[in-house]
């Protein structure tokens, strides 16, 4: 198989490529209920009974199996914003804490090598930050630099990686922890009748996961030849006037989830234009990139994707993969993504992207 170089002198030339990043390792963690599709079909049917028509939008999602964090009376009632808090914080940090204890135990360093760490999420509030907390429960060194993100939704975990890539690119030979967790159950408002709530019932789950990337000073080394894998550059964009498309509505009782029936037709419209641009910019065509992943936000993403690229679904086996085994976690999902890759023994160039509110697509390029 023949795998792309990393050209350092290339990149030294071009403000748009960076020092390649190393992942050293990943991880990743759900919490302990898991939901079968069929029985979070039977959860929803009893708190929104006037969508009895709409039954088979659960069957249709490529959905088999979801991870959740409570257990399912615990979503047929309301609850205020304190106990959200309260039960968000609880779990997430244990999450966190897992998959922060494994990413560097599977890098072979101690908490204390690591010097900095980004942590994100979007479905709960700290404060002080999940990471300043995290201080309390891990032997972090205490002049660690940390970096929490909060509001890109399911694009975090693409944004996340890319924004702990440039930590470890502005400080060559330092350990950078990437950490993220989203409990998108923890959303779920009976309360609150909506086609929106109704669809995040059918898609969404709970997860966490985690990276620790270093760049060597002497550059990284090429992914694809036995070598770590790399992150080699990532890019951005934003839609104007798309504020709409995704995102929370802050409500008396928690979170109320903006999904408007317009995202179909916006990705399909604009993503491969936008994909092409991003990778063209680098010196790259689709012919280059031996498999993508993508966040399955939800099928329609995945086969939205396969249409404007022109590319088989076994070249997104991966987020389809993901999808069917942990629904969709927001932020976390893209890195379980990664992670089946790498276990899988994938090489060549990858494209990671995700999407969330803005609206906005991530994306980051891999080679494995």
């Amino acid at each position: 198989m023949t795998v792309l170089p990393v050209d350092l002198a290339r990149h030294a030339h071009r403000p748009e490529l960076g020092l390649p990043v190393e992942i050293l390792s990943i991880a990743s963690a759900n919490p302990t209920y898991k939901v079968s599709q069929k029985d979070a079909l039977a959860n929803a049917a009893t708190i929104y009974p006037q969508f009895a028509s709409l039954h088979g939008l659960f069957a249709n999602t490529g959905i088999d199996y979801r991870y959740t964090c409570q257990s399912t009376d615990w979503y047929r009632r309301a609850h205020t914003w304190e106990e959200r808090t309260e039960v968000f914080q609880e779990h997430a940090l244990k999450l966190l804490e897992k998959v922060a204890l494994d990413a560097v135990a599977r890098a072979g360093l101690s908490l204390g090598d690591i010097d900095a760490f980004v942590t994100n999420t979007i479905t709960g509030l700290a404060i002080p930050s999940l990471d300043a907390l995290l201080m309390d429960r891990l032997p972090f060194s205490p002049n660690v630099e940390r970096l929490p993100i909060f509001g890109l939704g399911c694009g975090g975990g693409v944004a996340g990686l890319a924004r702990a890539a440039r930590f470890a690119q502005g400080r060559p030979g330092r350990n950078v922890l990437f950490i993220t967790v989203d409990l998108c159950s923890l959303c779920a408002r009976p309360n609150d009748p909506s086609m929106a709530m109704f669809v995040a019932a059918a898609l969404f789950g709970d997860g966490a996961a985690g990276v620790v990337l270093r760049t060597s000073p002497n550059g990284a080394s090429e992914g694809g030849n036995g070598e770590k894998p790399v992150v080699l550059t990532f890019g951005e964009h934003t839609w104007r006037n798309t504020r709409h498309i995704m995102g929370w509505d802050v409500k008396g009782d928690g979170f109320g989830v903006v999904l408007s029936p317009e995202l179909p037709t916006l990705m399909r419209n604009n993503l491969g234009q936008v994909v092409k641009e991003f990778i063209g910019r680098r010196g790259m065509s689709l012919r280059d990139f031996k498999g993508f992943l993508f966040h399955p936000g939800g099928r329609k993403v995945l086969e939205t994707a396969e249409d404007v690229l022109g590319i088989d679904r076994s070249r997104l086996a991966h987020s389809w993969d993901v999808l069917r085994d942990f629904g969709n976690m927001s932020s976390a999902t893209a890195l379980f993504i990664l992670e089946r890759a790498m276990a899988s023994g994938d090489k060549g160039r990858h494209l990671l992207a995700a999407f969330g509110p803005g609206f906005s697509a991530y994306f980051v390029v891999l080679d494995l």
